[in-house]
This record gives C-alpha cells, sequence and structure tokens, in this order.
C-alpha cells in the first residue's frame, strides 16, 4: 500500500477532532492557523535584566 502525502495532516486534522469533510474544505490559510506553533513571547524587561545579571558580558583584554 502506497502512503500518501496526505496521511500525515488527515490524520492530524483528525486527532484535532476534524471530520475528513471539514478538513478537505479548510484553506490553507485556515490549516496553518490550526496547526502553526504560537508566537513565542517576547521576555520582559526584568527577563533581560535577570539574563544580564546571571551572565555577564567579560571584557576582553585589548
Amino acid at each position: 500500500m502506497r502512503v500518501s502525502a496526505w496521511s500525515a495532516p488527515l490524520r492530524l486534522a483528525v486527532s484535532l477532532g476534524l471530520s475528513p469533510e471539514t478538513f478537505w474544505r479548510l484553506s490553507l490559510k485556515e490549516w496553518r492557523a490550526l496547526t502553526e506553533a504560537p508566537p513565542a513571547l517576547a521576555p520582559s524587561r526584568a527577563d533581560l535584566s535577570a539574563l544580564i545579571a546571571r551572565y555577564p558580558d567579560e571584557e576582553t583584554p585589548p
């Protein structure tokens, strides 16, 4: 049996609770919105200050 390129996306859609009919009606933009990872949050000023304190830049001799 030949594995289709659509097997993995269709299995993911079913695991998300979508029926095959709903999957095939999705636009590419809708599919990407459902499956892409959420954007990473930017660190806060406090987070950056803590990192700077923990890992200070070392000065190199001239």
